[in-house]
């Protein structure tokens, strides 16, 4: 009988053992699967073609999947759900090279680079699974090739680089072949956006590059009627500001502070408007506000450049933007975020992001007619409704939505980006495959 009792333990022994190995295992395979479901590789299977091109793409892509998912995760925002956006990982040629001058992510075209960093820092809604993806980002810097001769960006290059980077993913993934690249999505921040010309007359006649076409462009050049330049599915986006500079100038000035500047304006106004080019800057409207303001006491203008004018916007009251060789310019960004009241001159400009910032009830619009009205017109405001607009102006939402961070925050201008896009989800080719199932 013991005997007997001894076995029936051993054998109880045994069973729990043999559960408990059963249970461990359980639980590890659950874990392990958890773990690769919420962390999907890209299978490189995927994008791996014949040549090392397609080798090297594959390889760097998967280097950056092991080393972004170590990163802490923000939570994803809930206002855009389940959106999900691929970026190309381009070789430095097309991006990273051109950051060696610091100009390049801090002028007025830098949306390109800070969109990218953006989005680059949006880990929920980024994807390192191109078969997750509704949009795929194209990281292609254009803007920062810098002239010697006066500084200014050169952008001749811009068709011929963003070829190649199409040649380039269009033949090592599939994903621009399927649509003809109607889900990618390139900024085009320049005068006259991908027309890539500072030149209206030339920019139209050049066009925008067929292989863009079918694409989604962010672009800071916008306008209320028909244009070859605008004539491609596109998301008005403001020019880039640094937020360290309005913040630090701001720490200096309160935004509701003393502004003992009526009216002001600093930048590029010839007596003799016609360029070198044989062209008339700006459509003459600058040199009318020169003829006719300079010398009124109301009015501050300055012709020459001043590295702290930032300090002259937030003691103003009245800020002229006018148009220049395109309708739009970064002042409009600058008055705002400093609280001074933008006057737009520029007809039919089409302004980025109205669900975000009502610009009737933040800014003064004059037609380029009435320049000569121009005194007579503010004089009426700040009698009038000027308090009304400043205190709509001064509404911190307001800023936050035209301008770019590093990291997303809610409500900033990369926020008002992925919004517009999410409203572009028809263009998804993923949402396609799915709701025609």
């Amino acid at each position: 009988m013991r005997t007997l009792h001894k076995g029936r333990q051993s054998e109880k022994s045994l069973f729990f053992k043999y559960y408990k190995w059963v249970l461990w295992f359980s639980f590890t395979l659950y874990f392990l699967t958890s773990f690769f479901i919420t962390n999907k590789p890209l299978p490189l299977s995927k994008t791996r073609v014949s040549g090392s091109k397609s080798s090297l793409a594959s390889r760097v892509l998967f280097e950056s999947v092991n080393k972004t998912r170590h990163k802490s995760k923000p939570k994803n925002p809930a206002a855009f759900k389940d959106l999900k956006i691929f970026i190309y990982e381009l070789p430095s040629e097309y991006n990273e090279d051109w950051l060696s001058n610091k100009r390049c992510s801090n002028h007025l075209f830098a949306s390109e680079v800070a969109i990218h960093r953006a989005l680059m820092n949006t880990y929920d809604l980024r994807t390192f699974d191109p078969y997750e993806a509704d949009f795929f980002f194209v990281p292609v810097y254009v803007s920062c090739n810098f002239s010697t001769v006066n500084g200014f960006p050169a952008i001749g290059h811009a068709r011929s680089l963003i070829s190649s980077a199409i040649q380039l993913i269009s033949s090592n993934y599939p994903f621009w072949n399927r649509t003809q690249g109607s889900d990618h999505i390139f900024v085009a921040s320049h005068d006259y956006g991908a027309c890539f010309h500072a030149m209206e007359d030339r920019a139209i006649d050049d066009g925008i590059p067929d292989f863009m076409k079918n694409s989604i462009i962010l672009q800071t050049f916008g306008v209320n009627y028909k244009h070859p330049c605008q004539d491609v599915e596109h998301v008005v986006i403001p020019p880039y500001i640094p937020p360290e500079s309005v913040r630090n100038t701001l720490e200096k000035s309160p935004l509701t502070g003393n502004r003992d500047i009526m009216v002001f304006f600093r930048g590029k106004m010839e007596v003799h408007p016609k360029n070198v080019s044989g062209k008339f800057y700006g459509k003459k409207v600058r040199t009318e506000i020169w003829r006719r303001y300079n010398g009124d006491q109301r009015f501050y203008l300055q012709r020459q450049r001043f590295a702290g004018y930032q300090s002259e916007i937030v003691r103003s009251v009245f800020c002229l933007c006018p148009l220049g060789w395109a309708p739009w310019s970064p002042r409009l960004v600058e008055s705002v975020a400093l609280g001074c009241v933008p006057v737009i001159i520029a007809d039919g400009i089409q302004l980025p992001f109205p669900s975000a910032v009502k610009w009737s009830e933040i800014s003064l619009t004059v037609a380029e007619r009435d320049v000569g009205k121009l005194g007579r017109i503010l004089e009426h405001v700040a009698k009038t409704n000027l308090s009304t607009i400043q205190k709509n102006l001064w509404d911190p939402a307001v800023s936050k939505a035209l301008l770019f961070n590093d990291h997303m925050q809610e409500g900033d201008a990369t926020w008002q980006v992925l919004e517009s896009l999410y409203k572009k989800l028809d263009r998804s080719y993923k949402r396609s495959r799915v709701s025609s199932q």
